[in-house]
């Protein structure tokens, strides 16, 4: 990089805390740094021209997991597990939008359906036998039943007739909270700096941290690792990329479906934004394809996506496909994050389990503590 001085001396000297990644996790570790330590040399550092992974790419759902999907976690986790991971959930999400307002984030709180296909009544079944059992699990997190017992609405075909309804389920914009966490991050004199790849982190004793931006060396007192789907690339912790494909339609005339919906496990969901239907899911008809940081689309799960508005989201109305995207996110052998010191002065908060809009915000602010913790400042 041929820079100039003011450029040098404005942006890459003198940093207390250097933040990688600038999505929901990263902004939020910057904003808690600003509040907990004002004065503070703050530049956060992103590889893409906006935040590269799954923070504005992501469907925008308020969620905490569907019937099927705690179904199967407590298959892989204990009770005490899942309770920690919806109670972090949802506290995440109130704290985002303490943080940013509903308005501003376009927060709505329409409820969640989860839908059976009717050819495989074995989910459903297993989802009704635990019904009893989650509601009583989460009593104690929300004062009431979580999950309730409805008829299948809207009109969708090919499904059981009974769906299972969450009222506490919510949306937001993805795009108005991301302009949101940016505009209080700058308005806080936390620098952004965009297309900046960082290739490697480096630390020698009794010396400060640094990474490299091409041939760029750039030190920093302290450094916090937000990338989450991208983490392989810096870090060696249990947490792989996950590449999620998303494709909305064009405006439809009188569209009457209204909420977030989840199919098989949550490998499917959709939602409705701007008369629109946004659709996203499939991964797990290829995973060995989708277990990718590259950003790109596949017509095995681009096809299913299409037949399955077809057939059962839109089976007596005309649609055509708008625009289509993927975002990365960030997995593991378990569903909690990562948040740890990995160098003296270094501290990753990564693996966020395809949840990052519930608990991202609540995420960066443990990174930013931990990082004060064992800050050199």
């Amino acid at each position: 990089m041929n820079l100039s001085y003011w450029e040098h001396t404005s942006w890459f000297t003198d940093i207390d805390f250097a933040i990688i990644g600038s999505g929901i996790v990263g902004l939020s570790c910057a904003l808690e740094l600003a509040e907990l330590q004002p004065g503070a040399k703050i530049v956060v550092f992103e590889k893409g021209m906006l935040p590269s992974g799954a923070s504005t790419k992501n469907a925008g759902f308020a969620c905490f997991g569907s019937m099927s999907e705690i179904v199967q976690d407590l298959k892989t986790h204990s009770q005490s597990e899942v309770v920690a991971l919806i109670t972090e959930r949802l506290k995440g999400l109130s704290s985002l939008r303490a943080t940013l307002t509903d308005h501003k984030i376009a927060y709505k709180q329409l409820g969640g359906y989860e839908l059976f296909p009717e050819s495989d009544p074995s989910n459903f079944d297993q989802c009704l036998q635990n019904l009893d059992a989650i509601n009583a699990l989460l009593y104690p997190i929300f004062k009431d039943n979580v999950f309730a017992l409805v008829d299948t609405p809207f009109g969708f075909e090919n499904v059981a007739p009974k769906a299972i309804f969450n009222k506490f389920e919510g949306q937001l914009d993805t795009g108005k909270m991301m302009t949101a966490l940016i505009k209080k991050a700058t308005s806080k004199g936390i620098l952004i700096v965009n297309n900046a790849l960082v290739k490697a982190i480096t630390q020698k004793e009794l010396s400060l941290p640094s990474f490299s931006l091409g041939s760029l060396s750039v030190q920093a007192k302290n450094i916090c690792i937000a990338t989450n789907g991208f983490a392989a690339e810096l870090l060696q912790e249990d947490v792989a990329p996950a590449r999620a494909q998303v494709l909305i339609t064009k405006p439809i005339k009188n569209l009457a479906i209204k909420g977030t919906f989840h199919l098989d496990c949550g490998y499917y969901y959709f939602r409705n934004i701007d008369d629109r239907i946004l659709f996203g899911g499939g991964r797990n008809l290829d995973f060995k394809t989708e277990n990718t940081s590259q950003i790109g689309l596949t017509p095995i799960v681009q096809e299913r996506l299409e037949q399955l508005l077809e057939s059962m989201i839109l089976p007596q109305t005309p649609f055509e496909v708008d625009t289509r995207w993927s975002g990365t996110m960030g997995v593991g052998s378990k569903k909690t994050p990562i948040v740890k010191q990995i160098h003296p002065n270094v501290c990753c908060a990564v693996r966020l389990g395809g949840m990052g809009v519930a608990i991202g915000s609540n995420i960066g602010k443990e990174l930013a503590i931990l990082s004060l913790n064992n800050a050199r400042y």
